[in-house]
């Protein structure tokens, strides 16, 4: 019994051993087949692998994010290849130790781990296989769309020389730290506004837990319904009727949105405490920290009144300062003569680490390549900074450096006149040049030229940093640049220049005009003065600007008339002076430029015809204007410029018989044929028949740079828009009223016989039509390659904007032409009938912003995933619109998704 028991247990043990045996040589006997296998296999998954990247690529293209298993997938897949490449990489050398056909190895053991290795990782790979059958719908390889930007992206230099560490500094603060209100300090130029905006776009590159950051311009001029307005805008509280509500409403609901975000409040350029819970900004605290302020001052005493953690923003170390003057310089620059290094370096410790000093200083060195160039300019800083105290000595002289190097004293004092300007302010270019060539500034001969010099100043000017470009046609100064051409005219140039600059001071009376004497440019624009009561002497004065008191409503008879050498005389967006303009005018004999453009005036005075200097005169948008005296204009035999767009638009066909307004332009055309000197026209026209024949004059089409045709009465149907072609400065085109209008003709046979050339507006760049019912398309906008803006309002026939059919027409040769190609802004308002902005997508390469309402058939953008590269405009509209707009493709309506912003 005992024999037989144990031959039964050896016999299942000898099966078990022979069970393992077998198992552990299939591992060796399948290794060749595995291993071709997995080879296999693997490509396989690579293949799959890649497919998916590709997918995944495009989602993330359209601003979607990747499943956080998509994710893993492709990491496990990674990981597989690395390990498998490695197993066919030792192939070789583990099959030369197969044997008996492969069905053994000189080393088992080996060649059985490897094989078990093999074996397990090709089931690996497998699984792989099939677990990465995705389905092909975006949804399945993007689980939502990226979200909102927190924060709007700044311009801003690259680099960050010496203000890395107080970037950490703060961005510890406001991600880390229990500090609610931080307040970064120092001196005029030391780059508190730069550090702000690096913070601003740090928000974008760096993950936290904010909802929204808000970025506002605060300025000397203290306004907190600005403030209010731009916190609004960003939190969705921009519509009309928010825009309604008082000051306190607005408070309330501000604190109410806020109140349901983590928000960050960048405050730039304070000068004193602003009071965050009148705004409606819920105060951080130590003890509430979810949301932040950041503001930047001059001043350590606002930081103070703020309850803030100061933050110095100090000058760079010598180093940093060197380091940043040589980027503004320029390498070629400084490798040019053996003696420039060190000369360099000395002019840039002259700067005494002011970063806008260096800036300025730096590229004004650009490209003087000769060592007596650097000396001097040693000499100058040296001798300028050596004579002046406090602010003067630290700062001024050295920016009054980069005035100091302008080329001519031409440039120098129409630098300074800009500070006239209020802080912040954008100037437009023209009104600019216009007022320089008022005072005498620039060549009288040809305006044309005067013009061109104007702008080859500007130029000069942005590329100095002394002044800054704001859009194509403004400009405005920074404000230390701003204070240091102050310092220039009121302190010292004082006899030569003598400035009394009060722009922007919100100041309710106009100083004591005792102070007025011996006073040569006079700026009280931007503030709140209702009266001008008193008569002042001013004997020597030339510049006056009385311009944005908006509350000023009386000027006293004979308030001019002690003004005997006044030039420049700019009463613009006075919208409460009604009535005449103040009498004594007469006596302004010097007078070569009048503006009272967006005013109430409804009648000029007689005694104007007295001003025989008078070179150009300014009466934009003074829609309530219906009488300027027959002769008043004739009589202007030294007129240069005169603007008249939208003159008179309230009263034009009700203009009485002694006005040049009368018969809707006719008599004032005929006017202008007299004028010898004329160069420069904006018009109001009230007939197409006074359009007719302003273009029968080859003199005054010259001149037209704005044209408004007011067409209320006039039974045309056709305009021939192909005479505008001989307009070749005109700019801007507004029709208004063209209630018989049907077509804006273009004929091509006279274009092609006339110009080589299809382009025939070329100097075009703003178009407004409005209130033309039945006006069908505007396919003539086609020849307007510099188009900036399009305005179509109350078109109730319109059907396209370019008709597919008129272009059809145009001939063979112009139809190369992509319209709208620079065009910056586009708005459609109340055109129920219209399909069609373009028939096909158009890549709008500098579009800013697109406003549709009340365009119900609009059912279809000219877009594509191509248009508007970065897509940086916005769109807006209603929402029931947006949601009914059909796309090119699916990438098309996701890429354009996030520029929509909806009409309340």
């Amino acid at each position: 019994m005992c024999s037989i028991f144990q031959i039964t247990c050896d016999g299942a043990l000898f099966n078990r051993c022979l069970d393992c045996f077998l198992g552990k040589a299939a591992y060796i006997r399948n290794l060749q087949d595995n291993l071709v296998a997995l080879e296999t296999e693997l490509g396989n998954l690579i293949s799959i692998k890649n497919d998916l990247m590709r997918r995944v690529d495009d989602d993330e293209r359209k601003q979607m994010i990747r499943l956080e298993r998509v994710q893993r997938w492709i990491s496990r897949v990674d990981a597989v290849k690395t390990e498998a490449d490695q197993f066919i990489g030792d192939r070789s050398q583990e099959i030369e130790k197969l044997c008996v056909g492969g069905y053994c190895s000189k080393n088992c053991r080996s060649s059985y781990k490897f094989g078990k290795q093999v074996a397990k990782k090709l089931q690996d790979v497998k699984t792989l296989i099939a677990e990465g059958v995705f389905e092909a719908v975006a949804t399945e390889v993007v689980a939502e769309r990226a979200p909102e930007p927190v924060a709007d992206k700044r311009p801003i230099e690259p680099t960050i020389v010496g203000l890395q560490s107080q970037l950490e500094q703060v961005w510890r603060c406001l991600v880390e730290e229990s500090v609610g209100i931080i307040g970064l300090y120092g001196m005029g130029g030391v780059g508190k506004t730069t550090l702000l905006t690096h913070i601003n776009n740090k928000f974008l590159e760096s993950q936290n837990n904010f909802d929204c950051v808000i970025w506002v311009v605060v300025s000397k001029d203290l306004r907190l319904e600005k403030i209010q307005e731009d916190i609004g805008k960003k939190i969705g509280l921009s519509d009309d009727s928010w825009k309604n509500k008082s000051f306190e409403e607005k408070a309330v609901d501000i604190l109410r949105r806020l109140g349901e975000k983590r928000f960050v409040l960048l405050l730039d350029d304070l000068w004193e405490r602003v009071d965050l819970t009148k705004v409606g900004v819920p105060l951080p605290s130590a003890q509430n920290t979810t949301s932040k302020v950041v503001f930047t001052t001059r001043s350590i005493g606002v930081c103070g009144s703020m309850r803030a953690r100061p933050v110095k923003v100090a000058c760079l170390s010598e180093k940093q300062a060197w380091e940043l003057f040589r980027e503004n310089v320029g390498e070629e620059t400084i490798e040019s003569d053996h003696e420039i290094v060190e000369l360099a370096q000395t002019v840039a410790k002259e700067c005494g680490g002011l970063p806008l000093a260096l800036i300025t200083i730096g590229r004004a060195m650009a490209y003087r390549k000769k060592a007596e160039h650097w000396r001097r300019a040693i000499e100058e800083l040296r001798r300028s900074a050596s004579e002046f105290a406090g602010l003067g000595k630290e700062v001024y002289p050295l920016l009054k450096f980069s005035y100091d190097s302008l080329q001519n004293e031409t440039i120098r004092s129409c630098f300074l006149y800009c500070c006239l300007y209020p802080e912040d302010y954008g100037i437009l270019k023209w009104d600019l040049i216009d007022c320089w060539i008022g005072e005498g500034f620039l060549g009288e001969s040809d305006r044309f030229g005067a013009e061109n010099q104007g702008y080859d100043i500007l130029d000069t000017l942005v590329r100095a940093c002394l002044l800054e470009e704001v859009e194509d046609d403004e400009v405005k100064m920074h404000d230390v640049v701003r204070d240091m051409a102050l310092w220039i005219t009121c302190e010292i140039e004082k006899e030569k220049r003598n400035f009394l600059v009060c722009a922007g001071e919100g100041l309710k009376e106009a100083p004591d005009v005792k102070r007025w004497e011996n006073v040569r440019r006079l700026s009280l624009m931007q503030n709140q003065i209702e009266t001008l009561s008193e008569v002042p002497t001013c004997p020597h004065l030339l510049t006056l600007f009385l311009d944005f008191n908006e509350n000023l409503n009386m000027i006293a008879d004979g308030f001019f008339q002690l003004m005997p050498s006044l030039k420049v005389l700019k009463m613009s967006n006075c919208v409460n002076l009604t009535l005449k303009l103040p009498l004594g005018m007469s006596k302004l004999g010097s007078l070569e430029l009048l503006d009272v453009s967006h005013t109430g005036i409804r009648e000029l005075p007689e005694e104007l015809k007295l001003l025989v200097n008078l070179k150009c005169l300014t009466l934009r948008w003074t829609f309530e204007l219906n009488k300027i005296p027959r002769q008043l204009i004739s009589n202007s035999s030294r007129l240069r410029v005169l603007r008249m767009l939208g003159t008179g638009l309230l009263n034009f066909h009700q203009a009485s018989e002694d006005s040049v307004l009368f018969g809707g332009g006719e008599v004032l055309i005929q006017e202008l044929l007299g004028l010898k000197y004329l160069e420069v026209l904006e018009l109001t026209l009230g007939s197409y028949h006074a359009l007719q024949i302003l273009l029968s004059s080859n003199k005054l089409k010259s001149c037209i740079r704005s044209l408004f045709l007011q067409l209320a009465g006039d039974a045309t149907s056709i305009v021939d828009a192909t005479a505008f072609a001989d307009l070749n400065h005109l700019n801007e085109l507004y029709i208004n009223k063209g209630f018989e209008l049907e077509e804006l003709k273009i004929d091509y046979t006279e274009i092609v016989r006339k110009r080589r050339e299809p382009f025939v507006f070329r100097s075009l760049h703003h178009v407004t039509i409005w209130r033309c019912a039945k006006l069908k398309d505007s396919t003539f906008l086609v020849f307007a390659p510099n188009l900036k803006s399009l305005v179509l309002r109350n078109c109730h026939a319109m059907e396209e904007i370019i008709s597919v059919g008129k272009f059809s027409e145009v001939p063979e040769m112009m139809r190369h032409m992509s319209p709208f190609e620079n065009l910056q802004r586009l708005h459609v308002e109340d055109l129920p009938d219209l399909k069609s902005i373009h028939w096909k997508p158009l890549p709008f390469t500098h579009l800013k912003e697109m406003g549709v309402r009340a365009c119900d058939q609009l059912e279809k953008l000219p877009l594509d995933s191509s248009s508007a590269k970065e897509r940086k405009f916005v769109i807006r509209g209603e929402a029931d619109w947006w949601n009914r707009l059909q796309w090119e493709d699916e990438a098309t309506q996701i890429a354009f998704r996030s520029c929509f912003q909806p009409y309340s």
